[in-house]
C-alpha cells in the first residue's frame, strides 16, 4: 500500500521525526485550536489537552502506523487503528475534519523539522497520513452504519430514571430513550460517550463503560468522581454527581468499543483496579443473563471494600454462574472480610491462570502492564490478552517512544 519510494523515505526518516513528534503535535493542538476553537466544543476533551495525553497518544498511533507501513509496505495496518476508529465514531469524528487535522499537521511537522522537510521527504509522510486517515475513515463509516447512525451524528438523548450511590465517590445512573423508542444493540464491553454542557457553555465529552449487561430497554454507566490529587478536578464527573438525579436527561452516543466479550467457550479472566471493574461488571451480566457455562475467574483490586463500586453486584453475579470464582485484593483489608479476600496489592502467583484462557485488563496503565507480564509468563499468547483504557490510548504511545 506504501510505494517503495516513500517506504524508503519513512525508513530514514522516521527516528527524527519520531523524536520529534511530541514538539511537533504540541504545537499542531495549539495552532489548530487557537484558530479553530470550536473544536473545544463538543468534540476534543479539553482536560486530555491540558494532561498532554491527547497529544501522547497521536504522536505514539502515528509512529507505529509508520513504523508498520515502513516494515511491510504491501500490507496497511488496519488493526492498529481499530482502537482509534471507535473513539472517533464515539464522539462525531466526520470525514472532512481529517483534511483539516492534515493542513494543521503538516504545517507543524514543516515548523519543527525546517528544513529538513524536503519535498520528497513531505510527499513520503503526506503518503502515510493518507494511508491512515483512509482506514479510519473507512472504518469509522462501516462502525456508524452498523450503530444506525448518521456519520457525525451519534448522539440521542435519554432520561435518568435511577442513581444509585455505589461509593462515597462513585454513582451510577440508569438511562433509558427520552423519545420513547427502542434501544439499539449493544455489545457487552462497549462504552458509551456522555457530552454535557459545562458552566462556561463549553460542551465536554467523556466515554463510560456500559456497566450492566446489555439490555432491551436501559442503559447504565457509572462514574467516579476524578478529585484533583495530583491532576485537575475532572469536571464531568464532578458535574454529574452534584447535578444529575432521576428525571434529568443526558445526551449518550451510541455504543462503541472494540474490548468485548469474545463468543468462545474458553476459560475466561477478567481483571480489573479502581473504577476498571465496570466493562468487567457488565460482561458478568451478560454472561447471567445468557446462562455461560464458561468457567470465568474474576480478579479485583481496590483501596479497600468500600472502595470497590458495584461489590454487591459483581458477587451475585459470579454466584449465578456455575463455573466462576472471584478474588479481591485491598490495601486496606478488613480481618473480617467475606469471600476469597487478600492483602495488598494484586498478585497473581496463587491464582490458576490456564493457558487457554481469555484474558480481559481494565485499570490504571502500570496495573494492566504488571498483570499481563504475568498472564504472558504463564503461557497466555498475546492475542488472546485485551485491555480497555479510559481516555487516550497511552499504551501503544509508550511503546513507540
Amino acid at each position: 500500500m506504501l510505494s517503495i519510494e516513500s517506504a524508503s523515505v519513512i525508513r530514514a526518516t522516521l527516528p527524527a521525526v519520531g523524536g520529534a513528534l511530541d514538539a511537533i503535535t504540541t504545537r499542531f493542538y495549539a495552532k489548530m485550536f487557537a484558530e479553530h476553537p470550536e473544536l473545544l466544543d463538543g468534540l476534543f476533551n479539553r482536560g486530555n489537552q491540558a494532561a498532554g495525553t491527547q497529544r501522547r497518544a497521536l504522536a505514539g498511533s502515528l509512529a507505529a502506523f509508520a513504523g508498520a507501513l515502513a516494515a511491510d509496505p504491501d500490507a496497511r495496518p488496519d488493526a492498529l487503528l481499530a482502537r482509534i476508529a471507535h473513539k472517533h465514531a464515539a464522539v462525531g469524528v466526520t470525514e472532512e475534519q481529517y483534511a483539516l487535522v492534515h493542513t494543521y499537521l503538516f504545517a507543524a511537522i514543516a515548523e519543527v523539522l525546517g528544513d529538513a522537510v524536503t519535498p520528497e521527504v513531505a510527499a513520503a509522510w503526506d503518503e502515510v497520513y493518507w494511508l491512515m486517515a483512509g482506514a479510519l475513515i473507512a472504518q469509522e463509516a462501516r462502525l456508524y452504519l452498523e450503530a444506525h447512525v448518521r456519520p457525525g451524528h451519534p448522539w440521542r438523548r435519554w432520561t435518568v430514571v435511577e442513581r444509585r450511590e455505589e461509593t462515597a465517590d462513585t454513582v451510577s445512573f440508569l438511562l433509558r430513550p427520552a423519545d420513547g423508542g427502542p434501544v439499539p444493540a449493544a455489545r457487552a464491553g462497549q462504552y458509551v460517550s456522555v457530552r454535557v454542557p459545562m458552566p462556561d457553555g463549553v460542551r465536554q465529552l467523556r466515554q463510560y463503560s456500559l456497566s450492566s449487561a446489555p439490555d432491551a430497554g436501559t442503559r447504565r454507566i457509572t462514574v467516579k468522581r476524578v478529585h484533583g490529587r495530583h491532576a485537575p478536578e475532572g469536571e464531568v464527573s464532578n458535574l454529574l454527581h452534584r447535578t444529575v438525579r432521576p428525571g434529568d436527561e443526558l445526551t449518550l452516543s451510541a455504543p462503541f468499543g472494540d474490548v468485548v466479550l469474545d463468543g468462545t467457550d474458553r476459560p475466561l479472566l477478567l481483571v480489573s483496579a479502581g473504577t476498571g471493574c465496570t466493562p468487567m461488571v457488565g460482561m458478568l451480566g451478560h454472561l447471567a443473563a445468557t446462562g455461560s457455562r464458561r468457567p470465568v475467574t474474576v480478579l479485583h483490586a481496590d483501596r479497600s471494600p468500600a472502595d470497590h463500586a458495584l461489590r454487591d453486584e459483581t458477587r451475585q453475579l459470579v454466584s449465578l454462574l456455575p463455573r466462576a470464582r472471584a478474588v479481591q485484593w485491598y490495601e486496606r483489608c478488613p480481618a473480617d472480610a467475606a469471600g476469597d479476600v487478600r492483602d495488598g496489592l494484586m498478585d497473581l502467583d496463587a491464582v490458576e491462570v490456564p493457558s487457554d484462557a481469555v484474558v480481559y485488563l481494565c485499570g490504571p496503565l502500570p496495573f494492566m502492564r504488571a498483570v499481563r507480564a504475568q498472564v504472558l509468563g504463564r503461557g497466555v499468547p498475546a492475542s488472546r490478552v485485551h485491555y480497555e483504557m479510559f481516555g487516550p490510548d497511552l499504551w501503544l504511545a509508550d511503546a513507540t517512544a
